[in-house]
């Protein structure tokens, strides 16, 4: 994993953990992880010029062999920043999934109507606005606007990437959104403070005067300060969204774990956390089966 064909990696990357551990936590039948990644192979799909850093491969393959080791039936697939607005890699893992997979897209104003129909078909069921400026340069919010009233016929929700300083000059943005938005790692709040804390109040306000905004609960790697194997200042945070808002939450590994600094987690050891996040039989459930599956095979749910 030291190379991607003619690309080399960032200095200092960290590769995804070779070895996980089995889970000791068994996810409920049907379980979706609701947020990962493939990154190329960039030997066959390359990646973007414009990118902000330069990651291992991480395949197809490779990701649903991890799927199967950790008790996963299912994934959404998020288009990495890294591959930029060129969607193939994702829209590839999807059709090679045996239906097993969906994803979201990122796409650019240009966009054709032909090109929006195109994702359709693959299997994308939404689109991701990252507003984090240290992996892209974000769009303008009346672009995004436009864009989402593009995509809304289609039935396709949003993704958001924010950091918790950004959630002030967002919620509006954010409250106002005529579809379903769902916010990566609830918002990236500062797991150091108090529960209570005004940044994170503020997401949950967002939460709960928006019935739009669903969440996910993911990223205890990213966020902790306490770090592994528990992360435990991380999960108080995840517990608090999801037993307040049991209908719109989501989880998923972040495999393969883009951009860390720190450490690489072992994604064994992330799924343990689930019970400590989800405590009941019947969270676990709505966190990781039935509102993935209503949000990304509805046509499943309803029949």
């Amino acid at each position: 994993m030291t190379r991607t064909a003619a690309f080399e990696k960032t200095p200092g990357w960290l590769d995804w953990h070779s070895n996980p551990k089995a889970p000791d936590f068994t996810p409920p039948p049907g379980a979706v992880d609701a947020h990962c990644h493939v990154f190329g192979p960039g030997d066959e799909f390359p990646f973007a010029p414009e990118r902000k850093y330069t990651p291992c491969d991480a395949s197809k393959d490779q990701l649903f062999a991890l799927r199967d080791h950790l008790g996963f039936s299912r994934n959404v697939i998020v288009q990495a920043t890294c591959h930029g607005a060129d969607n193939s890699a994702v829209i590839d893992a999807i059709a090679h999934s045996h239906g097993k997979a969906k994803g979201i897209a990122s796409i650019k104003p240009a966009i054709t109507d032909a090109e929006l129909a195109a994702l359709d078909a693959g299997g994308i069921k939404g689109v991701r606005f990252n507003f984090v400026k240290r992996l892209v340069n974000p769009l303008p919010p009346e672009v995004l606007r436009e864009l989402v009233g593009r995509i809304a016929p289609l039935g396709w929700h949003i993704v958001v990437y924010f950091e918790a300083a950004d959630l002030p000059g967002l919620y509006d943005f954010l409250s106002d959104l005529p579809v379903i938005a769902v916010a990566d790692h609830m918002g990236r709040p500062d797991v150091s403070q108090p529960l209570d804390a005004p940044g994170f109040e503020l997401f949950l306000r967002l939460m709960r005067e928006s019935g739009h905004i669903w969440a996910k609960v993911s990223g205890a790697e990213r966020l902790s300060q306490s770090g592994p194997p528990g992360y435990d200042d991380f999960v108080p945070f995840a517990r608090r969204v999801v037993e307040r808002f049991p209908d719109r939450v989501l989880w998923g590994t972040d495999w393969p774990h883009p951009n860390l600094k720190s450490h690489m987690p072992d994604d064994g050891a992330l799924v343990d956390l689930l019970p400590r996040i989800a405590p009941t039989p019947e969270l676990q459930r709505k966190l990781l089966v039935d509102n993935p599956m209503r949000l990304y095979w509805p046509e499943e749910v309803n029949t």
